[in-house]
Formats: C-alpha cells, structure tokens, sequence
C-alpha cells in the first residue's frame, strides 16, 4: 500500500522524465547554472561585513550554489524506467 501512494505522488509531483544519459548532461547544467548563480549572489549580494559564512567568500557562494543545483533536478525530472 506504501509503494501505491509512492507510485501516485511521484506521478503528480516529477512530470518530466528522461532518459538517464540525458539526466546526466541535466544534472551537469543544473550544477554549473548553480555555481554561476552562486557567484552571481556574492557579487550583487554579498555581505559587507565580512561576518557572513557563506556570502562573504565567493568560493563558498559558488559551492553552495553548485550544491543547490545538483539536487535540484531531483526534484523537476525523474529518470526514465526501463520498459
């Protein structure tokens, strides 16, 4: 009975699927897109005060953001089940 209600959420929730060579290339872009949105964050952002862990480096902005944009496919896009 768990796995049917597993089943039916991540029908309602991941709509896109794709093969798992494209998820590949998906979560690369993902994580780049991340990493330059990270840096992008530091440099308008930022933190003047230099006491803030995360935004006061850039390498830690761009870290964080790469981390952010690995997960994030997983929850947009589901690999593609083989038949």
């Amino acid at each position: 009975m768990e796995a049917d209600k597993r089943k039916e959420y991540q029908k309602r929730v991941f709509p896109f699927r794709v093969d798992p060579s494209r998820y590949i290339w998906l979560v690369g872009a993902f994580t780049l897109i991340g990493v330059a949105g990270g840096y992008a964050y530091y440099a308008l952002i930022g933190c003047n005060s230099g006491g803030c862990a995360i935004t006061s480096n850039p390498y830690m902005s761009m870290v964080w953001g790469g981390v952010m944009g690995f997960l994030l496919p997983d929850f947009v896009v589901k690999k593609r089940e083989k038949e």
